[in-house]
């Protein structure tokens, strides 16, 4: 008990001290965002490379360095009609790199390369959604409607995890996936669902959101949280090991902190981008599927 006890303390005080950072950094945005972002996937790349040396792989560890950090200074340029081009870019290199340093297996070194940087892409969207939208002024002080759509996400990936922790320890019998993730429980999942959605729609209400799209959005994010977590697990199964690394105490790496936010914030970008912000309908959608159906009948 007395063991459990401690790191269970360790995982929250890291969780608060880390969770602390993040807050502080979306709320200055800017070149604050941007360090801690550069930082995050530097050491997050590191992390990913050695669960895949642990497996057998060798991912071209300098090619996803640099097409991820190229990837990141692309979203903070605002250019973001870049990204194809970096990550074509980076396909290539990453053939090359097999084709002329002769490591073997060939194939799965390109594809774990590819997938490094792949990763490392996903939370460029961090960005992208801090800056997103119109200006706003709040007691004197000018920022960008993205701010709001960020916090959004932080508070209902907040109220995922530590629901389906708490409510999956006290409660959980019924395994979520037996071998991927032994200790995630359906009962931790739903629960965390649950209150995800009720913290969104509490945001959601104060930030101006419909309850609408406050709803659908908080599902969307707490889904995809849940299912970033098991896809990481599976990495980490897969290469038989517990945690992507040991510098956050309670938490394993930075890896194993930020999963939850792999999926949940560039399918959140998305909705917030094209049903939100340019208020697509879904008669607009039914149409589009209708025109896609004529062009393939056809």
């Amino acid at each position: 008990m007395a063991v459990l006890d401690s790191i269970l303390k360790n995982r929250l005080i890291t969780g608060f001290a880390i969770g602390a950072l993040v807050f502080a950094c979306i709320l200055l945005g800017g070149k604050s965002l941007l360090i801690f972002l550069l930082a995050f996937i530097i050491i997050a790349s590191q992390e990913y490379a050695k669960i895949l040396k642990h497996k057998g792989f060798l991912p071209f560890f300098k090619v996803i360095l640099i097409t991820s950090v190229s990837m990141v200074l692309v979203s903070a340029s605002g250019y973001y009609s870049l990204f194809p081009l970096v990550l074509l870019i980076g396909t290539i290199v990453s053939f090359l790199a097999v084709l002329f340093r002769g490591r073997q297996p060939y194939i799965a070194n390109v594809a774990t390369t590819i997938l490094g940087f792949l990763i490392a892409w996903m939370p460029c969207h961090v960005f992208m959604i801090r800056h997103m939208g119109s200006k706003v002024s709040l007691a004197g002080v000018s920022f960008e409607q993205g701010l709001y759509f960020l916090l959004f996400i932080f508070f209902v990936i907040m109220a995922t995890d530590i629901a389906a922790y708490f409510f999956g320890v006290r409660f959980g019998k019924h395994k979520l996936s037996p071998v991927i993730s032994p200790k995630k429980t359906i009962e931790g999942a739903v629960s965390g669902g649950i209150c995800a959605i009720i913290t969104g729609l509490i945001i959601g209400k104060l930030i101006g959101i419909s309850i609408y799209h406050s709803f659908v959005l908080s599902l969307i994010v707490t889904v995809m949280a849940q299912l970033g977590d098991l896809s990481e697990s599976l990495i980490k199964r897969d290469a038989g090991v517990k945690d992507s690394g040991n510098s956050l105490p309670g938490h394993g790496g930075f890896l194993d902190r930020a999963d939850s936010y792999l999926f949940s914030v560039p399918v959140a970008y998305y909705y917030i981008k094209y049903f939100i912000l340019t208020g697509i309908t879904f008669p607009v959608i039914t149409e589009f599927i209708k025109k896609v159906f004529y062009v393939i009948c056809i």
